[in-house]
């Protein structure tokens, strides 16, 4: 149980894939400009990256690995996400229209998101079991939608300070996604390897 707990703090904090991995910077930034969309998006994320981790250990353990081909390991990889994501967004279409329209073009982006990709392969490169995988990815979701969620804020907060007008824009927003990172750069040390 200390090791699921370890396993799960790491992954929201200590190896936060946003902020101290660099993965799936795309939709972070492209979805955190409100929290509505922050908070859609980081919903999708946490299923895809927990269903996702669960069912490429499945298809690694059960018919990459006993058949012995491990090289289609990328390839399975992103069908089984893509396949999540389309699953995903026919849900989200029926259930909650507004939403899906607001998440738009980033919603398929979860398909390419590489932090979704890094943590299947992560999984299998660090021999967890399956419920190890599980907890994995789902700290990995979670640290994405805290870091997620957590920048939406501060984009929502930035909207209402006087910038200078050569900061406007994008260049605040990839200095304060440096600055977030690098505070989360401070956890490092939490966990002695």
């Amino acid at each position: 149980m200390r090791e699921m707990i370890i396993i799960i703090i790491s992954a929201i904090l200590v190896e936060n894939f946003v902020l101290t991995k660099f993965l799936g910077i795309c939709p972070f930034l492209g979805v955190s400009n409100n929290m509505s969309s922050a908070i859609g998006m980081s919903g999708a994320v946490i299923f895809v990256m927990t269903i996702a981790s669960g069912v490429t250990w499945l298809v690694n353990e059960y018919l990459l690995v006993r058949f012995r081909l491990e090289y289609l390991q990328t390839i399975a990889f992103i069908l089984v996400i893509a396949a999540l994501v389309q699953f995903v967004e026919i849900v989200l279409r029926k259930i909650s229209p507004p939403l899906y329209k607001s998440l738009g073009i980033y919603l398929p982006l979860i398909t390419t998101n590489c932090a979704v990709l890094g943590v299947s392969l992560l999984n299998i490169e660090r021999e967890y079991t399956f419920a190890k995988s599980l907890v994995f990815g789902c700290g990995a979701g979670i640290g994405f939608s805290l870091a997620l969620l957590l920048f939406s804020s501060i984009r929502e907060k930035l909207e209402t300070c006087d910038i200078p007008k050569a900061l406007r824009g994008l260049p605040i927003t990839l200095i304060a996604a440096g600055l977030v990172s690098m505070a989360f750069f401070g956890f490092q040390g939490l966990f002695a390897k």
